[in-house]
């Protein structure tokens, strides 16, 4: 079917270091041909229809989180992991449910520390009618004041296979019928 390569052990002739570098990363970009061909996600001038030109607006958009539809939804594709604030999750009846112990701090923008209290994994649904995806993604809570309820960053997107486009104020998803 295909080509396992196992990693074992380290140098056994001498080799440099850039050496065994060059030939793990060839190794690695060789996996890139496994990849299927899937539908293009493209965004149009169709697509900016009701946006205001010019704009340097963020992109915040309306999700469906644990069967609540939530406002105020941040998508963020800096942010290295997805963020509930605690006040949404009160507001949704969910602060004491399946909460994970988090250990690592977040680093804001201006490199200022942010304790999560918690982790706490929900249904997040994007999309609508017909064209809408679920996923079951993990959201660190954080108790701080904030103008958004959610931030969505790279983990839920990529879960989504979704991309965003804040010039055209929108994100669209690779839709998978079934």
């Amino acid at each position: 079917m295909g080509v396992i390569k196992m990693i074992s052990g380290g140098s056994t002739g001498g080799d440099s270091n850039r050496a065994r570098k060059s030939r793990s990363r060839k190794d690695c970009m060789e996996v890139e041909g496994m990849r299927r061909n899937e539908a293009v996600i493209s965004f149009d001038p169709e697509d900016l229809k009701g946006v205001n030109l010019p704009h340097n607006d963020a992109l915040v958009i309306q999700a469906r989180v644990a069967n609540y539809d939530v406002m105020r939804v941040f998508i963020d594709s800096s942010s290295s992991v997805n963020v509930i604030f605690k006040e949404a999750l009160v507001q949704m009846d969910l602060q004491s449910y399946h909460l994970e112990t988090v250990e690592t701090a977040l680093f804001g923008f201006a490199g200022h520390v942010v304790y999560p209290e918690r982790e706490i994994v929900l249904p997040l649904t994007l999309g609508s009618q017909d064209l809408k995806k679920t996923v079951m993604t993990s959201f660190t809570v954080v108790d701080s004041p904030s103008s958004y309820n959610i931030i969505l960053g790279r983990p839920a997107m990529n879960e989504l296979k979704a991309v965003a486009s804040t010039y055209h104020q929108r994100s669209s998803f690779l839709w998978e019928p079934g």
